[in-house]
């Protein structure tokens, strides 16, 4: 390994330790509870973040947004396609329950992105970095999290109501709508598609204004990160072999999927860097939500974003290293 390669690692992954553990550290003292960690994160999911991606997307130049179909591809198959197939095999080959299953499957292909994304794709990429967190923040926000409710929501109603009937299709498109409509209204949805369709138009905001954009989105990867911190402290967490196998499916096997595609493929290695490395995040704070709103498998889930989190330390300087290599 080089001297420029190691400190490129370093200057990637130094700033995650740091501000997780300071975040850790403030809930070890009770400065702060899990509830003022979901206000961080509500303020880095309305404010920080989607003006953190509008800034950035704006700063890139279009020619990059134009190249940037094979890369929203590996993305998409990554995240949803895998999506699909594990809960297949979760579902009907391992016989788990239909909410169980979604919710396995949206903590190992759900990354968190807007969280990990930023410092290190931004610290190794600039500006172009919002183009793999926008694509990635898209396909959760328009395709995993609606998904995911909606099979979870039928489990549990179906438990409720004590029989197997499934509901119809009818009532399956109006809630699918319904989500999605709910998804659109996320300022981290429309504000990166709004960015996309003005750098398509050639549209450019006054240097002033963008600059003024950027003061709260700088704050995304410090704030998310901290509250991760305080998260993870905050959990009662236990190691056992499920949690090790959904954390090895997030943080190693997903990116070095992707890793192979896009060298069978042949793709650019700014493509294949931003791919494999978008998909080597840790798992997003948004299963913990999603486990804790259900009352299901709630330890586990928190237990794999715990691990996960402090092991991407190691996986991701390691995925830095094979990309750059």
């Amino acid at each position: 390994m080089t001297t420029a390669l190691f400190l490129t690692i370093i200057e990637a992954i130094l700033p995650i330790l740091v501000t997780l553990g300071l975040g850790y550290l403030a809930a070890w003292r009770r400065d702060f509870d899990s509830h003022q960690a979901g206000v961080l994160i509500r303020l880095v999911m309305l404010y920080a973040l989607p003006l953190a991606l509008l800034a950035s997307i704006l700063s890139t130049p279009r020619e990059r947004v134009l190249a940037a179909g094979p890369l929203a591809v590996l993305i998409l198959i990554a995240m949803l396609g895998v999506y699909v197939l594990l809960f297949a095999f979760l579902r009907w080959g391992l016989g788990r329950k239909q909410g169980e299953a979604a919710l396995i499957s949206m903590t190992v292909t759900g990354p968190s992105v807007p969280f990990i994304g930023i410092p290190v794709l931004g610290q190794l990429f600039g500006p172009t970095s919002a183009v793999p967190i926008s694509v990635a923040s898209l396909i959760m926000n328009l395709c995993q999290i609606p998904l995911t409710l909606i099979l979870m929501n039928h489990d549990q109603q179906r438990q409720q109501r004590q029989d197997d009937a499934p509901p119809t299709w009818q009532a399956t498109l109006r809630e699918l709508g319904g989500h999605l409509l709910h998804s659109c209204r996320e300022p981290v949805v429309w504000a990166p598609m709004l960015a996309f369709v003005m750098v398509l138009a050639g549209i450019h905001l006054p240097l002033p204004l963008k600059s003024s954009l950027q003061l709260l989105g700088h704050a995304t990867g410090g704030t998310a990160l901290f509250a991760s911190g305080v998260v993870l402290c905050a959990r009662q967490v236990r190691f056992n072999l499920p949690v090790g196998l959904m954390v090895l499916g997030r943080t190693i096997l997903i990116p070095l999927g992707v890793c192979a595609l896009a060298f069978l493929w042949r793709l650019p290695s700014l493509t294949l860097q931003e791919g494999v490395l978008a998909m080597a995040m840790p798992s997003a704070a948004m299963n913990v939500i999603l486990a804790m709103r259900y009352h299901m498998m709630e330890r586990e889930i928190a237990s794999v974003l715990f691990f996960g989190t402090i092991s991407s330390i190691f996986t991701l300087a390691f995925f830095i290293w094979l990309t750059h290599s």
